[in-house]
């Protein structure tokens, strides 16, 4: 009996032995072949690493230093003394694409890391994300940005997993402590992200959640505990850059950001850039195709994709030098179109003024206003307004936009003021006022360009062709001041204006170096003073119709982009 006994418990041992020792050689028959895979693998990778192409020239280019950013001198100044300081600010970039908004924001980190005042160190980071492709997700499985939690039945949980713990997993926010988060198209982030960025920019750290979590679980780490109770660190300066326009950002974010303006290349800058990227590539470049390049550009990255595809034909034909012929091919098969310019008439016009709008941030424009006045019976006139549509399509970024227009019902709530409130009754002519080239009404300040066209119609008078003005008027003919006065100013000095007209409010001392005459004013009196050209006006004769200034003011009303 006893034998029999042993003789089952040895048999037991033996399966029981057998079983570890199958087990064992499982596991080692496994890491035999993980460490076979993982080699094969490595082997792979290094082979992948081996190839590589030349570096584009998209990056050769890339911006080392601040004198390679080309024509922000006033957005990097800002952006210095934003960011550079005893208390860095969080930052919102304005600016049309392809001009240095990025390439800024890295060389002042590194600018700032060098100042002493400086929270920023050594250790500060850099983290760039791009808006546009942080998808939201309501289950909040993943979320780069704010950063997401392993619950455990998530696939690869691992042991922790394995053991009911959930793991938290630092987003952007949290790599981005003691650095800076460069968010690039701010604009287009989901508005519940923008919420939740708004809150951990107050908090300066990040809470996350799970339903798997429990405080009073002592088999979860220490560290875990901490991260749900307190949450994770996320002190960092926020650097956002967009070529959306100031107001179609959230005021929330708005509010705790300094706003910095990166302007549009003028020109003469996309040249430099032109003639920097062809030397890059190790080619001479003709002047007459910096010429091309300048005329179609838009931004310094268009500049460098056209000379890197011409330099590819030349290259290919066996010669050295990028002529006009090669622009001309590459703006043909590109479909490039060229930059807007404005340009003012040769001589004065009856009728035609040259008004200044903005387009996009810090973009400028000269644009001509026009109007006719014709006598007609008593009280049977009519006013006509052509060059706007009821909804108009912009494009001032790449983006389309569609803007509703209120000129026709605020033209026509004018007329009633002017019959009500003037001792003259607008029927008595028919006044036709056009905006050439579809003008986007959206703004007030067009407002003492129309009183001048009408005035000028009305008593065929020529305004002075090399003047442009900017300012809403008042019902008192009052010049009130009006926005983005700089920008207007620069694209009249570039049209080839040499007197510019703006509101007295508006005035800044950089006014008096910027290489054209900017004249304030402060009632229409003045504009018409200084518009109309000199020997056919007597100041004190001058038949200054009320009808005039009542409807320009109420034209101001329809918003139009002249702002």
């Amino acid at each position: 009996m006893p034998s029999a006994f042993f003789l089952v418990q040895f048999f037991f041992a033996v399966i029981i032995g057998l079983y570890f020792l199958n087990l064992l050689r499982n596991q080692s028959g496994n890491k035999s072949a993980i460490e076979k895979e993982s080699k094969k693998e490595l082997e792979r990778l290094n082979e992948l690493k081996s190839i590589s192409l030349t570096i584009p020239l998209s990056e050769k280019t890339r911006p080392q230093s601040f004198k390679e950013i080309i024509g922000q001198e006033d957005g990097i100044k800002a952006l210095k003394a934003a960011l550079c300081s005893v208390n860095p600010q969080h930052v919102l970039i304005y600016g049309p694409p392809g001009v240095g908004k990025t390439a800024a924001a890295r060389l002042v980190l590194e600018e700032a890391k060098k100042v002493q005042h400086s929270p920023f160190n050594y250790q500060s980071k850099f983290i760039e994300m791009d808006a546009t492709t942080l998808r939201f997700d309501e289950r909040s499985i993943a979320d780069p940005l704010m950063g997401t939690v392993h619950d455990p039945i998530y696939q690869g949980a691992g042991p922790l997993g394995q053991s009911g713990i959930p793991q938290p997993k630092p987003g952007a926010v949290t790599k981005a402590h003691g650095g800076i988060l460069f968010l690039d198209e701010i604009g287009e982030l989901h508005p519940v992200q923008m919420n939740k960025l708004l809150k951990v920019l107050e908090d300066r750290k990040v809470f996350l959640d799970s339903a798997y979590y429990n405080s009073e679980d002592s088999n979860t780490p220490k560290y875990i505990h901490e991260i749900f109770q307190n949450g994770l660190p996320a002190d960092f300066r926020l650097v956002g850059a967009t070529t959306r326009t100031a107001n179609e950002i959230p005021s929330a974010i708005r509010s705790r950001c300094v706003e910095i303006y990166f302007r549009p290349l003028l020109p003469e800058e996309i040249g430099i850039i032109s003639r920097n990227a062809a030397e890059k590539v190790k080619f001479s470049i003709e002047d007459e195709a910096v010429e091309i390049v300048k005329k179609y550009a838009s931004s310094g990255r268009d500049a460098i994709n056209m000379i890197q595809i011409a330099s590819g034909v030349v290259l290919n034909e066996g010669r050295k030098t990028l002529t006009k012929k090669d622009m001309e091919w590459v703006v043909e098969s590109g479909q490039y179109h060229p930059r807007p310019q404005s340009k003012i008439a040769k001589a004065p016009q009856v009728g035609v003024v040259n008004g200044l709008a903005v387009v996009g941030p810090n973009i400028g424009v000269v644009s001509e206003t026009e109007a006719t006045a014709i006598p007609t019976d008593k009280g049977t006139g009519k006013i006509i307004i052509t060059g706007i549509v009821n909804e108009e399509e912009v494009s001032s970024t790449g983006r389309k936009l569609k803007r509703k227009s209120t000129a026709q019902g605020s033209v026509e709530n004018v007329m009633t003021v002017i019959r009500k409130n003037c001792q003259i009754d607008p029927r008595d002519y028919d006044i036709h006022l056009n905006f050439p080239g579809g003008m986007v009404v959206d703004g007030p300040s067009a407002g003492v360009t129309v009183a001048t066209a009408i005035y000028s119609a009305i008593t065929n008078k020529e305004i002075d062709h090399r003047i442009a003005m900017t300012g809403e008027i008042s019902i008192r003919g009052k010049v009130r001041p009006v926005g983005g006065v700089v920008a207007k100013v620069e694209a009249a000095r570039l049209a080839g204006c040499t007197k510019v007209l703006i509101p007295s409010e508006n005035w800044q001392d950089r006014f008096k170096d910027i290489g054209i005459e900017v004249i304030t004013v402060e009632d229409i009196q003045e504009v018409i003073q200084h518009a109309v050209v000199k020997e056919q006006i007597e100041v004190a004769s001058m038949p200054v119709n009320p009808m005039m200034i009542v409807m320009a003011q109420g034209l101001d009303s329809q918003n139009s982009t002249l702002s």
